[in-house]
């Protein structure tokens, strides 16, 4: 059964990037005005703490309106296209070396994916406001999220590669909403991590059930995403390349940083970020948080 996971993963990523590639192609002559080298190195090196479980979509969003990389409008559809490869790989590494019960990892792949079906069709149609407002909060709770796991508020863990019964139902149901919330640019891997120490799982088991979560869910949501043209093309191409990159370094080189200042670092960032969209979402005259301009 792993194995035929594996093969949906190859397959999906195989159908993914062609549907991409032929997209941008397509648009060649339409690219917007990021710049390669800022979205690149943007790509690098948040794919490469991803695989660390620090997560990509909150620093990405800081760094992307940090540099003016992209438009708020189409910053969930950014980071859902830039990151499906790397996430794919990395699901293809992990589910691979990391053992979890076949029925508990399916039934949450596949949940995750149909809340994210469910979500992008809404999400590419939502005007800017909304957009900025529905980051905004997502990012405070990405922060919380990080905020208790530094503190340690969130306690369980455990030895078990799956679950039954009433656990796997809740997990089931919150990988859904996980799903639904990864479209709008809530990052899954914080608040999935959080689900699976609660439910009493090892530790290990959330990297193949995040990243596979993600995996699975991001290919469809993205095509939605490309196909509404609400997608930088641009900076996504910009940082996926790097990415893939960056992913298999994080995964067979590095095997441990020391990454507890890193964290507390990365909350400030969300949380200033998440300051901005807000305020912008509501209306405040700041040029700084309101005008976001893609530039070089």
């Amino acid at each position: 059964m792993i194995a035929f996971i594996w093969i949906s993963l190859a397959v999906l990523t195989v159908g993914y990037s062609l549907v991409l590639i032929n997209d941008v192609i397509k648009h060649k002559d339409q690219l917007e005005n990021s710049s390669w080298i800022k979205t690149g190195l943007i790509g690098f090196v948040v794919n490469f703490f991803d695989v660390l479980g620090i997560g990509a979509f909150a620093p990405q969003t800081a760094l992307l309106k940090f540099t003016k990389q992209t438009e708020d409008r189409v910053l969930p559809g950014t980071l859902n296209v830039a990151n499906t490869i790397p996430v794919l790989v990395q699901a293809l590494i992990f589910i691979t070396v990391v053992e979890v019960e076949p029925v508990t990892l399916i039934l949450m792949l596949v949940s995750a994916a149909a809340g994210a079906i469910l979500g992008a069709g809404v999400v590419s149609k939502l005007p800017e406001k909304k957009i900025r407002l529905i980051m905004g909060f997502a990012l405070l709770v990405t922060a919380g999220f990080m905020f208790a796991r530094n503190m340690e508020w969130i306690q369980g863990g455990g030895t078990a590669i799956g679950l039954h019964s009433t656990k796997l139902l809740i997990a089931v149901l919150v990988n859904f909403i996980l799903g639904a919330l990864m479209t709008v640019g809530i990052g899954l891997y914080a608040p999935c991590m959080a689900l699976v120490f609660a439910l009493g799982m090892s530790p290990q088991v959330a990297f193949p059930i995040m990243m596979g979560s993600c995996a699975f869910l991001m290919p469809p949501a993205s095509i939605r995403f490309i196909r509404e043209g609400a997608y930088n093309r641009k900076a996504a191409i910009g940082m996926a390349i790097p990415g893939i990159v960056a992913v298999l370094i994080a995964a067979f080189i590095v095997k441990s940083l020391p990454l507890d200042t890193l964290r507390w670092l990365v909350i400030v960032v969300i949380l200033y970020t998440s300051v901005v969209m807000l305020r912008a979402g509501y209306g405040q005259k700041h040029a700084h948080e309101n005008e976001v301009k893609p530039t070089r």
